[in-house]
């Protein structure tokens, strides 16, 4: 009896696996998968403020739900998607369309970046967060540990990464065109949100909670307290059981020269600073990372400045020409560099040695993200794509880095940092700061 031939519609169907998996071998698939030329269903959790770029990256994907406390700053995104599931409570989103979701967006204030997305990965879903990916040491650490257990495509929301500057710098470097690069410099314009601030006084006045905020899913795994407007819409950012400060904010934009540069952990932290208190991040600090010799590579010092506070103008600066508020500054034996505050551009200096180096410089090796669109690059891996590179495996080492400088500003003496053990050893009481305390309830 002749065999029958095996028909085109069911031959696609079994080699579309075995495809996928050639032209993709460098993947984190996901629980279940998700086809490249599938739309992606995904949930957004914080869809106001900064949540509302990923929402509107996510436009051309089928958005299934939308979740944020307060009704009135996610209205935007709710009336541009009228068919996705409307959420107050990511717990409760997680509970009715998790099965339908393959992604999640967290856009949420730093201190619950943590719950929303370890929820999330618990039940196989990739997730992309805003920076910082976690609001302590330990939170980052614990993220790129399940991230890398349950193969999730991941991404943090420090768009510089998938943008040309950083790569230009990391090819540079390897090129030899700074020779040893021995010290860095980044300042900032932050905080342009109060900080060094005193407990709220509410014995004269009892602010009255917006009827479009839920304020208890607001707080969120942080302790209980009387609602005040001074935390909302954005200046939680200053408040240590909230945000994490300029540092925070900018660090792992300003400070993502950690991967061009190829840098282990830092051996120490030092950090002086001005007006903070026990609530609060300070007004100004300024902090020195010092990353030990690895190989033939010296050791490096890296300085970080915030609250307007700027390094001295290098030689290497022409006459008259002034520093950018927000900028990273690379010095090396044979070259400098600065970069703009996302690495979007960088230049060496002074700026007739750009000039005479132009045509000599290195080719371009490393693969460029179609217009530097980190949305898309995650979601290009959540489909089987390579990974994202701000993926947490990297990027929970870069939060723990910019983390550690909170650490030393709270601790008020230089540490010395264990990265193995993830401890520091020199001032035992420092490792509190290392995580916190949780509200039950958030499954943390």
């Amino acid at each position: 009896m002749k065999t029958p031939s095996l028909r085109r519609r069911d031959f696609l169907r079994a080699a579309a696996p075995a495809a996928a998996t050639l032209a993709f071998p460098h993947v984190l698939r996901s629980q279940g998968g998700v086809s490249p030329n599938s739309r992606l269903n995904v949930a957004c959790v914080g869809v106001g403020g900064r949540g509302a770029a990923a929402v509107a990256a996510m436009k051309d994907e089928n958005i299934v739900a939308l979740c944020d406390v307060d009704d009135f700053r996610g209205a935007r995104a709710v009336k541009a998607n009228p068919g996705a599931r409307q959420f107050r409570d990511f717990r409760r989103l997680l509970d009715e369309v998790g099965k339908s979701i393959d992604a999640v967006t967290v856009s949420t204030p730093d201190h619950m970046h943590f719950p929303v997305a370890m929820a999330a990965m618990a039940l196989g879903k990739h997730v992309f967060v805003e920076k910082p990916i976690a609001h302590t040491v330990w939170e980052a650490r614990q993220l790129a540990k399940v991230a890398a257990e349950k193969r999730l495509a991941t991404q943090m929301g420090n768009q510089g990464h998938a943008g040309e500057g950083i790569r230009l710098l990391r090819e540079w470097y390897e090129a030899g065109v700074f020779g040893e690069v021995t010290e860095i410099h980044s300042w900032t314009d932050r905080p342009i949100w109060p900080q060094g601030v005193k407990a709220p006084d509410h014995s004269k006045l009892i602010p009255v909670v917006p009827p479009s905020l839920d304020w208890d899913l607001w707080l969120g795994v942080a302790a209980p307290r009387p609602y005040d407007p001074g935390y909302l819409p954005f200046n939680w950012r200053g408040y240590w059981d909230f945000g994490t400060g300029a540092l925070g904010d900018m660090g792992c934009h300003m400070m993502d020269a950690f991967w061009a540069l190829d840098l282990p952990a830092p051996a120490s932290v030092e950090a002086v600073s001005s007006g903070q208190t026990e609530i609060s991040a300070p007004t100004a600090s300024v902090v020195n990372y010092l990353f030990p010799a690895r190989g033939q590579r010296p050791a490096l010092k890296w300085v970080w400045y915030d609250g307007k506070i700027q390094p001295a103008l290098p030689p290497e600066f022409e006459v008259g020409r002034k520093f950018p508020e927000n900028a990273t500054f690379i010095i090396g034996t044979k070259a400098a560099a600065i970069a703009d505050p996302n690495y979007f551009t960088i230049r060496l200096m002074p700026e007739s040695r750009m000039q005479e180096m132009a045509s000599s410089l290195p080719p371009k090796t490393i693969p460029r993200i179609p217009g530097g669109n980190h949305f898309a690059e995650w979601v290009r891996a959540c489909k089987g794509g390579e990974a994202a590179g701000s993926n947490f495996a990297y990027s929970s080492r870069l939060t723990e880095m910019v983390l550690l400088s909170n650490v030393a500003v709270r601790a008020r003496r230089r540490i010395e940092w264990d990265d193995t053990a993830m401890r520091v050893t020199n001032v035992p009481a420092a490792n509190a700061f290392l995580t916190k305390e949780y509200r039950p309830g958030f499954g943390v």
